[in-house]
């Protein structure tokens, strides 16, 4: 992530790893539904509601494992079954539709057009896995592009 940006986004390993460089003040968000401990441990704040629905991540869950079981690495298991599900479709059309989620949406776009830095965070790193989180930022940068 850039240190001039006001939006980032990074995986909670890279955090926990010193992998990444965060513009210092900036808020670190989780945006996930089911945040272990460690994770909650990693971030400022969580805002479960951004999480992909628990219907589709149990979905996902079950058809990577499938493929994993059928030979596929971990990865292309992972990609696979988010491509078979339309993962991202479905992970936009409960932004659209989940009020908590656009509520959420509206709350960190204030916050960024009030100049706070904030980083998304979730599990997955995106040099490998396809994530919500990206879908994520490009929703809050066209909020961000729109008159307020």
């Amino acid at each position: 992530m850039a240190t001039t940006e006001p939006l980032g986004d990074t995986y909670v390993a890279a955090l926990q790893h010193d992998l990444v460089d965060v513009p210092k003040g900036a808020t670190l968000v989780g945006v996930v539904r089911r945040p272990s401990g460690w994770f909650r441990a990693a971030v400022d704040e969580n805002r479960p509601a951004l999480g992909p629905p628990p219907a589709l991540l149990d979905e996902c869950v079950r058809r990577r494992e499938a493929l994993t079981m059928r030979g596929m690495c971990e990865e292309g298991a992972h990609n696979a079954a988010w491509e078979e599900l339309d993962f991202a479709s479905r992970y936009r059309t409960h932004i659209d539709e989940s009020e908590a989620a656009d509520n959420a949406v509206a709350d960190l776009v204030d916050r960024l057009r009030s100049g706070e830095r904030l980083v998304l965070v979730c599990y997955e790193n995106t040099g490998k896995k396809r994530c919500h989180r990206t879908l994520l930022r490009e929703r809050i940068e066209a909020a961000l592009s729109a008159d307020p």
